[in-house]
C-alpha cells in the first residue's frame, strides 16, 4: 500500500510540472503583451500567473519531500511536507496579490486612462483556453491518484482561467468608451489572487492543526458499529498526514472474549476502514463491555 501511495505522489509531480511550464509561458506572454498593449488588467493577470509558478513549485517540492520514507524523527513519514509547502505558497501569493491590488487601485484614481490594444483581449482568450486544458488534465490526474495537492492545483488552474476571462471582459469593455474598466478589472484580479491565497492558507492550516471533516468521522463510526462483535464505538478521532488519513478508534467488545478474539475484531475494524474509506493507518484500542456484562 505504501508503494502505491509513493507511486501516486510521483505521478502527481507530472501535474505540477505541467502547471509550472504553462504558467511560465503564460506569465511571459501576458507581461510582454500587457506592456505593449497598455493593459493593466493583463499585466495584473500575468503577475497572478507568476505567483502560480511559485505555488506550483512549492507543490512539486512538497510532493518530492513527501516521498521520503519514515525515519527516526519522522515516524509517520514526511507526508505533511506538501501541506507545509502549500502554506508557504499562500504567503507568497498573498504578498503579490496585495501588490497588484494597491497598484491597480492607484491606477484607477489617476484619472486618465487609454483603452488597451485589442491584442490584449486575444491574448487573454488564448490563455484562458490553455489554463482550462491544464485544469482538465490535473483534475483527472488528482481524481485518479486521490491527491489533495494536485486537486488544489487544478482548482488554481480553473480560477486562473476565470481570471483571464474576466480580464478579457475588462479589455473589451474598454474598447467601447470605458477605458477605466481595464484598471478596475485589475483590481478584481488582485482580489481574486488574495482570495485564492486565503483559501490555500485556510485549508493548509486546517490540516496542520489536525482539523478534520466531522461528517467523515460519523461515516467511520457507522462503518465500525456495523462490524460483528463490536458492542459500542466509544470514540473516533482522525487527522490528515498529507493525503493520508490516520484514525484512532476506541471500541468495546464482550468482556468474556479472549485476547486473540479481541485482536481479530481490531483487525476487522482496521481492514474495513482501509478498504471502505481508504484510510491509511488505523489504531484501535479495545475495552471490555463491563456494563453489558453486569446487566447480563
Amino acid at each position: 500500500m505504501d508503494q502505491l501511495k509513493y507511486d501516486n505522489l510521483k505521478l502527481g509531480e507530472r501535474g505540477a510540472i505541467i502547471s509550472i511550464i504553462a504558467y511560465i509561458c503564460l506569465t511571459v506572454l501576458k507581461l510582454i503583451v500587457g506592456n505593449m498593449a497598455g493593459s493593466e488588467a493583463l499585466k495584473a493577470d500575468g503577475l497572478n500567473n507568476a505567483t502560480d509558478i511559485v505555488a506550483s513549485i512549492a507543490v512539486l517540492i512538497g510532493l518530492k519531500l513527501a516521498q521520503r520514507p519514515a525515519d527516526t524523527d519522522h515516524t509517520y513519514g514526511h507526508w505533511r511536507a506538501e501541506t507545509v509547502a502549500s502554506l508557504v505558497a499562500s504567503f507568497i501569493m498573498m504578498a503579490v496579490g496585495l501588490q497588484v491590488l494597491f497598484e491597480a487601485i492607484g491606477s484607477v484614481f489617476q484619472g486618465t486612462h487609454e483603452s488597451p490594444d485589442i491584442i490584449a483581449a486575444y491574448t487573454g482568450i488564448f490563455c484562458a483556453v490553455v489554463m482550462y486544458v491544464v485544469y482538465r488534465y490535473n483534475k483527472r490526474l488528482a481524481t485518479r491518484i486521490k491527491s489533495q495537492a494536485v486537486m488544489a492545483a487544478a482548482r488554481d488552474n480553473i480560477s486562473d482561467a476565470w481570471v483571464s476571462t474576466g480580464t478579457v471582459i475588462g479589455i473589451v469593455g474598454s474598447q467601447f468608451g470605458l477605458p477605466w474598466l481595464d484598471p478596475v478589472t485589475a483590481v478584481i484580479v488582485g482580489f481574486l489572487i488574495c482570495k485564492t491565497a486565503w483559501d490555500i492558507f485556510k485549508e493548509a492550516t486546517h490540516h496542520l492543526t489536525d482539523g478534520f471533516d466531522v461528517e467523515l468521522i460519523q461515516e467511520y463510526k457507522k462503518t465500525i458499529a456495523g462490524i460483528d462483535s463490536v458492542e459500542t464505538v466509544k470514540d473516533v478521532r482522525a487527522r490528515n498526514y498529507g493525503n493520508n488519513v490516520v484514525v484512532d478508534v476506541v471500541i468495546t467488545v464482550h468482556a468474556e472474549l479472549d485476547l486473540q478474539q479481541a485482536h481479530d475484531i481490531c483487525t476487522d475494524v482496521e481492514n474495513e476502514l482501509m478498504e471502505e474509506h481508504d484510510v491509511y493507518t488505523v489504531h484501535v484500542h479495545v475495552e471490555p463491555d463491563i456494563l453489558k456484562e453486569c446487566i447480563g
